[in-house]
């Protein structure tokens, strides 16, 4: 195994990392947009029911607002406890012997 070969996996999974937090932010981004933009839609159809949309609105907001920290866990986890460097380790010692 050279230095070579680990920087690659570095490096690569620094490009994964970087689009999946891309993505996950992305993601987040247009949900809240969505919720919102329903919720308002609602509540000018049937303003009676402003407080009932309003507390979905604000329960599927902490959803959405949990799904980026996840996604960040498992993020930082691929940066600093590189699964794919141990799994290069492992097939280069079953091959050489």
């Amino acid at each position: 195994m050279t230095p070579d070969m680990i920087a690659t996996i570095y490096a690569y999974t620094a490009v994964g990392v970087g689009v999946i937090l891309a993505a996950a932010g992305l993601g987040s981004a247009i949900g809240w947009g969505l919720i919102c933009a329903k919720t308002l839609e609602g509540i000018a159809r049937q303003p009676e029911m402003r407080p009932a949309l309003m507390t979905n609105m604000f329960i599927f907001a902490g959803l959405m607002e949990s799904f980026p920290f996840i996604i960040l866990a498992f993020a930082m986890w691929f940066l600093f406890a590189n699964p794919f460097v141990g799994a290069l380790q492992a097939s280069i010692a079953t091959i050489g012997g």
